[in-house]
């Protein structure tokens, strides 16, 4: 069907409400309340159909880094464009599918010289835990019969049945238990919600040595440990105190145990480094790219592997050792086009330093809410930020899920030009890597006005 005109805001919106079934979105509550319709990126900014103006504070959902409209990458697909949209990686291959491929394995941890590309983080982790459960059942120093996979408490990894069960979401795992496979869990590190009868001090010391106990405890059948490094993102920007994935690393390495360093939503310098497995030197066994790959401009993800997993998958075709995994579009030459113009803008714009100045001017304009006393605690490492609402703080005592506080205070931001997405009651704030320092302020003030509005 053909439209003589384009359709007015106001059928957008019926059409969307009767037709777009949005992720992650309680649609009852969405058609009533609506949502700003973005029809264009500029910078930093987004524009909406009737006009209005936002500063973009969590980085089209965590992928963005450069901007919206960057011409460097604006240019790369087009060129590519002028190619070739899309070609197979199924019996062929492409310059930049090849050329990014390259650029990875020289800038990722030592041993990642395989690249295999899909099209999302869930798809990323679920080749990663495709690969490795392979892997047993053919690596050079014989068969094993490894299905478990270890995790850690409250993870996130994706939407995927693989990249559900091994995270730790207790929503999803209500809903879909049934469709899982087992894993067990290794608590998380991150000190906030322990019990009362612990110190923080404490509370850390334990979650290492439960992590090197259960660990031990099922070695022999593990097929590999999974875990976001520093940064538990989807859980509410959960901080690892430092030493702990190092520690996660010692103990896979003591067992043979392969480590997946899922780095889908913490690299590409939110974190500081651009991985995070960098500032631990650690040197994982697969590693799970996706959101800011392309910069944020396309759907792509990749996932590493070392030159021993691969190995493990080399034989005679009648051998039947192939890793039977791919997707239509993996490794599109539009989307690896665009993260190679991506890298390329990492160093040309010094966006790693620039990415540890607004960290820096984050935690600086953030003091006013150490205080309030409806902020129990605010979590940050590098660009990532969490600010967790609470009721009440001694005793602290959360806010009930029906009050939607977090939703609230992302309603409060838009009115004053900011998009916000919460974690329930943690307010995340992920600006772009590259985001000017006082665009990052204005975001900042527009946070704690919101909280207080909402709050108060």
């Amino acid at each position: 069907m053909t439209y003589m005109k384009p359709p007015t805001s106001e059928q957008l919106r019926d059409w969307d409400n009767e037709h777009v079934w949005h992720p992650f979105a309680p649609m009852q509550a969405y058609r009533v309340e609506g949502a700003p319709i973005i029809e264009r990126g500029e910078g930093f900014h987004l524009f909406d159909v009737d006009g209005n103006k936002y500063l973009d504070g969590i980085s089209a959902l965590w992928c963005n880094v450069h901007g919206h409209q960057v011409p460097e990458i604006d240019q790369a697909i087009i060129d590519q464009l002028g190619r070739v949209g899309h070609t197979t990686l199924l019996g062929l291959s492409s310059p930049p599918s090849i050329e990014l491929a390259r650029r990875l394995v020289e800038i990722t941890p030592a041993g990642l010289n395989k690249v295999f590309y899909s099209d999302s983080g869930s798809t990323a982790v679920e080749v990663a835990l495709k690969m490795a459960f392979q892997y047993h059942q053919q690596k050079a120093s014989g068969p094993e019969k490894r299905t478990l996979f270890a995790t850690v408490s409250g993870a996130y990894h994706g939407d995927t049945i693989g990249s559900v069960s091994v995270g730790s979401i207790d929503l999803f795992h209500h809903v879909y238990g049934k469709l899982l496979f087992e894993t067990v869990s290794v608590p998380t590190p991150c000190p906030f919600h322990r019990p009362a009868s612990m110190t923080r001090e404490e509370y850390v010391a334990w979650s290492f040595a439960e992590a090197e106990r259960i660990i031990t405890e099922h070695a022999a059948d593990l097929a590999a440990f999974i875990i976001e490094p520093l940064v538990q993102g989807a859980s509410g920007i959960l901080v690892h105190p430092t030493g702990y994935l190092k520690h996660i690393r010692d103990l896979t390495q003591r067992f043979n145990i392969p480590l997946i360093a899922d780095e889908v939503a913490v690299g590409f310098g939110r974190t500081g480094s651009l991985f995070a497995c960098e500032q631990e030197e650690v040197q994982p066994d697969f590693l799970c790219l996706a959101k800011g790959l392309s910069g944020g401009y396309l759907p792509l993800a990749a996932t590493l592997a070392t030159d021993e997993i691969y190995e493990a998958f080399l034989d005679e075709p009648s051998a039947g050792k192939t890793f039977f995994h791919g997707h239509t579009f993996t490794g599109n030459p539009l989307a690896c086009a665009a993260g190679i113009a991506s890298l390329e803008l990492f160093q040309k714009n010094n966006v790693l330093q620039n990415a540890k100045e607004i960290a820096a001017e984050i935690e600086s304009c953030l003091q006013p809410l150490l205080d309030h006393p409806h902020v129990g605690d605010i979590r940050q490492r590098g660009t990532m930020v969490g600010i967790e609402l609470i009721q009440q703080r001694d005793p602290q005592l959360s806010y009930s899920a029906k009050q939607r506080m977090g939703h609230q205070v992302t309603l409060a931001a838009r009115k004053r030009g900011v998009i916000l997405r919460p974690l329930g009651d943690v307010i995340v704030l992920m600006p772009a890597p590259a985001m000017p320092v006082e665009l990052v302020r204005e975001l900042c003030q527009v946070t704690i006005d919101s909280i207080r509005e909402v709050t108060e």
